[in-house]
């Protein structure tokens, strides 16, 4: 399961149904053919990938899942560390390789996160985040067949990341395993973000379109990410579009999802 749809983003529904900042424009010039991929990917999800993440969470405790969280959160901080230079954010880029060095040492290879608990706070960016510090537009939304959400900007940011930036990319690039084993640490990252965001799935009770949902919480995510969860008034503006959108007609639509007979409950949905 992509990381842009899985990884946090179910998490700003709190914010989604709080109302604390205006409702996301809705031009979608390729809605079609994200509708598509997005249906594709939610039955991809839910036949192969989640029932992976489903028995990864019954052969582990919370305890142990955490320990592996801990680990991919530190391997994968250089990411964070290299884009923080590239934003000119020398502060950050301190922050982040202290958290690496401390974590990787006296956190025995980032299982154990001691530099929290020093107050050395984690925070995340990326080259998509990069290229919107250097001016660069954030283009069409889209969804990718296995990706997920994403904008033109991060189409061209991902490959950056992944490749360049990534260590577990480096792992993989470097070695030559049979069965290709070199490809299985990045595997368990996966299947550990897949398996973080199952507790969130609750949140989609009750909405009417799941589509819509995660679109709206893409671009939310990433104008919180761009500008470090504050926002300027001039952005949600240009997030919000203008005119756009018909509140009375989203009511509607939620007031016919909920007179719908339900149907049993299902293991999964979106």
């Amino acid at each position: 399961m992509p990381q842009s749809r899985i990884f946090l983003i179910a998490l700003l529904a709190v914010l989604f149904a709080g109302c604390a900042m205006p409702m996301p424009r809705k031009d979608d010039p390729y809605e079609n053919f994200n509708r598509k991929m997005y249906a594709f990917n939610d039955f991809t999800d839910r036949v192969a990938i989640r029932p992976i993440a489903v028995g990864y969470r019954k052969v582990t405790n919370n305890t142990a899942r955490r320990l592996v969280n801990n680990f991919f959160a530190n391997i994968e901080s250089p990411i964070t560390i290299a884009n923080d230079l590239l934003q000119a954010n020398a502060k950050e880029a301190f922050t982040s390789t202290s958290r690496l060095a401390i974590n990787s040492t006296v956190g025995i290879l980032g299982l154990f996160d001691p530099a929290s608990e020093m107050g050395i706070d984690a925070h995340a960016t990326d080259f998509g985040v990069t290229l919107a510090k250097w001016g660069v537009p954030e283009g069409p939304y889209l969804v990718l067949p296995l990706l997920g959400s994403i904008n033109g900007r991060d189409i061209v940011a991902f490959p950056i990341d992944s490749f360049i930036f990534d260590p577990l990319s480096w792992y993989a690039r470097s070695h030559n395993m049979k069965l290709e084993a070199q490809y299985l640490p990045t595997a368990v990252y996966l299947i550990s973000l897949r398996s973080s965001a199952i507790d969130a799935e609750g949140l989609l009770e009750g909405v009417y379109d799941p589509y819509v949902f995660y679109r709206d919480a893409y671009r939310q995510r990433r104008l919180y990410k761009i500008y470090r969860g504050n926002p300027p008034p001039e952005a949600i503006q240009s997030l919000q579009g203008v005119d756009d959108v018909d509140v009375d007609k989203l009511l509607q639509e939620q007031e016919k999802y909920e007179q719908k007979p339900k149907p049993d409950a299902q293991p999964h949905k979106g």
